[in-house]
């Protein structure tokens, strides 16, 4: 898919292979019984509510883009509950993938390094390029916390 700016391109696609490094990790998380560490944050209630997390935000920072630039609603149904991600997670990653593709490939260079910043959801102003940088980011700290539960080496 051609992208307006490869700026943009390279954001897209790094939110891409950190979203799918975490769904990696998690299943190897999974798949060796790491349990998370108590708290009361309720995304960490689970393995299930940490994997429902990370979809649902990914899929809210592609929204929120959309909604604050005043581009049509991508059309991302809400990610899968906690008792169905587990086996919906990969399909459920593929379309958001192609969905951030096919609505950020848009994007013309000026737009993302705009200085406007926006309100985020959870009431602190972001830039677009900001808010493309933090999507990156989220799977890569959850990622990481998981691999240190794991006990492996982190991979960057």
């Amino acid at each position: 898919m051609a992208f307006g700016d490869r700026g943009v391109r390279a954001l897209v696609t790094l939110h891409e292979r950190e979203l799918r490094a975490f769904a990696s990790a998690w299943r190897e998380a999974r798949a060796k019984g790491v349990a998370l560490p108590a708290t009361d944050d309720p995304d960490y209630e689970s393995m299930e509510t940490l994997l429902h997390h990370i979809l649902r935000a990914s899929r809210g920072y592609l929204t929120w883009i959309c909604e604050v630039l005043g581009r049509p609603d991508p059309g991302v149904p809400p990610a899968p509950e906690a008792d169905a991600v587990e086996a919906e997670a990969n399909s459920y990653i593929h379309n958001l993938c192609e969905a951030w593709r096919t609505h950020m490939a848009w994007m013309p260079r000026e737009v993302a390094d705009s200085p406007a910043s926006y309100l985020s959801r959870w009431k602190h102003p972001y830039t677009i390029d900001a808010m493309l940088e933090h999507a990156v980011v989220h799977p890569m700290r959850h990622r990481f916390q998981l691999e240190e539960l794991i006990g492996a080496p982190a991979r960057f």
